[in-house]
């Protein structure tokens, strides 16, 4: 179990003094729940850490004080001018003074029993906030902090700026950071002295302090060794814990599961296409894994439109030709019903069963499925999330294979593979994100991998083009021809509706524009919809009822339409390159030419014109995700914003990426000297995976 000294951090955030139910739900918005904790806890604000710093050292006589800086003033309260009743506009103003000049505090919209009670005539205040000249008059609309003489300790100097969300203050979350700070127990060192030494690195304890309590403004930035430190920490522990999943797992005794090839042959004589060379070398890398007396764990990366499904299919009919079942998770419906419609009619040919299994199954539907399942009866069940839940069983489940593995956690993979016999399935992950080999090392280094890096013959190059949103309707003009003459469109949007802050075109209005000249032939698909919807506008639009399929990014993986051949993304510039990528694969997927317009808003940011200029230069999704990792640093590449890929809490520094290297050595060298970790490092680094939530490898300790 979790130390109790660490109790008190893993309290739900609402045992903080000032923290009510209303707050606690504000700041659910704000912290990032995770599988285990759906509510915030008192640590989630250790790793909530300050973007900036507000400087409030300046303390000038009012004559002295600069107009538009932040001063941290000393003066006496003369009079309250409250504003006329004909006028509720206008603003309450305190008048003040120093010995030196005069200063109105201004109130808009101001409670005049709370002011007069924040500001006694005759009495002397701290005031401190932004001084700004207005005619000759020196102002300060809402300061920031009023505060009496006697409790003049209680301005922040320096003042931490952290992230917000609507309905939450400042003052709240430096009042809440500083009280999880005193519940920080003291805790033995966990990284090597001489390392901490020779990086010029702070204890943790102090590290934290340092920079939720800063003494100068840079203290906060990401640069700062006590940044770098808790960076350390963090990559040290995903690498721990990576390393303990892949250790524990390969030590475990699997079973040998190998097919006869018999329907394997069968599914490739059905194939309309050969195989490519990258494809039979992962089929063998495959089968040789399975064959052994250990269990699977790899990952086949393949870029857009490789053929990994062809891959999978072969791999899960070794295991029904073994006489077991197997199993293929996707992330979406939409996807997992895609994969059952391109793998039906090979399964057909070569006399398997498949079925699918999603949230739309319900009632009898879904119990048939299960019990087919369970007895045996169904030899391949594709599905969603769904197919983890605990009422789904299998007679005998010996492959798992999850399509686009960023998706989901590694808890999720664990559960699914926990349904084999002996609660060991192998395990093949798939991911059409080509992953730079840092990111490989991050986020799968308990995988092996397999690369698919050819095309299926015939497949031309998507002809790519950048074009100013200024010449719209000349895009329109031409995608009217190209319908005439058969083709299909998708035309994606980075938004579902327009906000007022927003300058993004809006899915849903381009719908309507579109409509009004296309007609009826637009469709609309978007991740707000039901998936019953969802799945009509995809099979209207792969039958080629609609022309014209208007969508945000919910078409990004895995949506196969041959006849679809442009694809225009509007606002191309607010999109990663990865994800531009991923989104241009939904084209050239048949043998007529296909096309990609980037329609961006100018002028171009120095770096988005390197990322389209990089798109229209390659297909190279492997090229593609080196660049873009150069482009945006390696925290964005990892957020999940962009990549779909989890996301660092602290992690997001400058060098990441030979903190990451250093990280990774130093957990191969714990784990092959203190495998347990009983050692009394190994002790002090089974906290810091406590701290940072690798529940997976210390469950492992739990269960071993």
């Amino acid at each position: 179990m979790r130390p109790v000294s660490l109790s008190p951090l893993f309290a739900p955030i609402q045992s903080l003094t000032g923290i009510g139910p209303r707050l606690a739900k504000v700041l659910g918005k704000l912290l990032p729940a995770t599988h285990t904790a759906p509510e915030p806890r008192v640590i989630d604000l250790l790793w909530h850490t300050p973007t900036g710093v507000i400087d409030r050292r300046a303390a000038p006589s009012l004559s002295d004080a600069t107009p538009g800086t932040i001063a941290t003033v000393h003066v006496r309260v003369l009079k309250h001018l409250r504003p006329p009743r004909s006028n509720k506009r206008a603003p309450y103003k305190v008048r003040c003074e120093d010995d030196t000049a005069r200063l109105d505090l201004v109130f808009f919209r101001a409670e005049p029993s709370f002011v007069e009670r924040q500001l006694p005539v005759g009495e002397m205040r701290y005031v401190s906030g932004r001084i700004e000249r207005y005619g000759e008059v020196l102002q300060m609309a809402h300061p920031d902090y009023i505060i009496a003489p006697d409790k003049r300790d209680e301005l922040p100097l320096l003042e931490p700026v952290y992230p917000l969300t609507a309905g939450l203050t400042g003052k709240v979350l430096i009042k809440a950071s500083r009280q999880a700070l005193q519940r920080l127990p003291q805790l033995s060192e966990w990284q090597e002295p001489n390392w901490l030494v020779s990086k010029n690195w702070p204890d943790f304890h102090p590290a934290l302090h340092h920079i939720h309590q800063p003494s100068k403004p840079d203290d906060v930035s990401a640069a700062d060794p006590a940044r770098q430190r808790l960076a350390f920490d963090e990559l040290l522990a995903s690498q721990l814990a990576l390393g303990l999943v892949r250790e524990n797992y390969k030590s475990q005794s699997g079973r040998a599961i190998q097919g006869t090839g018999k329907r394997a042959q069968k599914i490739q004589t059905a194939l309309p296409f050969s195989l490519t060379q990258s494809q039979v070398a992962a089929i063998s890398d495959i089968a040789q894994d399975m064959a052994s007396e250990r269990r699977m764990l790899r990952l086949l990366q393949g870029d857009v439109g490789s053929g990994k499904t062809v891959v999978a299919l072969m791999a899960m009919v070794a295991a029904v030709e073994a006489g077991t079942q197997a199993a293929l998770m996707a992330p979406t419906e939409v996807l997992a019903r895609q994969h059952f419609e391109t793998i039906n009619p090979l399964a057909q040919a070569a006399n398997i069963t498949i079925e699918v299994l999603t949230g739309r199954e319900k009632g009898k539907t879904r119990q048939q499925i299960l019990d087919r399942a369970a007895s045996g009866d169904i030899d391949i069940l594709i599905g969603t999330h769904a197919i983890f839940q605990d009422d789904v069983q299998f007679q005998d489940l010996a492959l798992a294979v999850i399509d686009e593995q960023h998706r989901f956690g590694v808890h999720q993979r664990l559960a699914l593979q926990a349904k084999g016999k002996s609660g060991g399935a192998n395990v093949l992950v798939m991911t059409a994100t080509p992953i730079p080999r840092t990111l490989l090392m991050t986020h799968y280094g308990d995988l092996d991998v397999s690369k698919l890096t050819e095309k299926p013959a015939g497949r031309k190059p998507v002809e790519t083009r950048s074009v100013m949103t200024e010449r719209l309707e000349e895009v329109i003009e031409g995608l009217r021809r190209a319908i005439s003459s058969g083709a299909q469109v998708y035309w994606v949007c980075p938004l579902i509706e327009t906000s007022d802050t927003s300058e993004l075109a809006a899915a849903e209005e381009r719908h309507a524009h579109l409509t009004q000249i296309f007609g009826d032939q637009v469709g609309l698909l978007h991740g707000g919809m039901a998936s019953k919807q969802k799945s009509a506008i995809m099979t209207a639009f792969s039958d080629g009822l609609l022309k014209v399929l208007v969508a945000t990014t919910v078409i990004e993986v895995g949506v196969n339409v041959p006849n679809a051949t442009i694809m225009v993304i509007e606002h191309a510039e607010r999109f990663g390159l990865a994800q531009l990528h991923q989104l241009r694969g939904r084209v050239g997927r048949g043998e007529r030419q296909s096309y990609c317009i980037l329609l961006y808003q100018a002028p171009l940011g120095e770096t988005a014109r390197k990322r389209l200029d990089m798109l229209r230069k390659t297909e190279d999704g492997f090229l593609i995700a080196e660049k873009d990792l150069e482009l945006r640093g390696g925290g964005e590449v990892l957020g999940a914003r962009q990549s779909g890929l989890p996301e660092f809490r602290v992690a997001e520094v400058p060098g990441w990426t030979d903190l990451l290297k250093a990280a990774r050595d130093d957990a191969k060298l714990i784990l092959s000297q203190d495998p347990q970790l009983t050692s009394p490092r190994g002790e002090a680094l089974r906290t810091l995976l406590y701290l940072f939530e690798c529940d997976e490898a210390i469950r492992l300790f739990r269960a071993g």
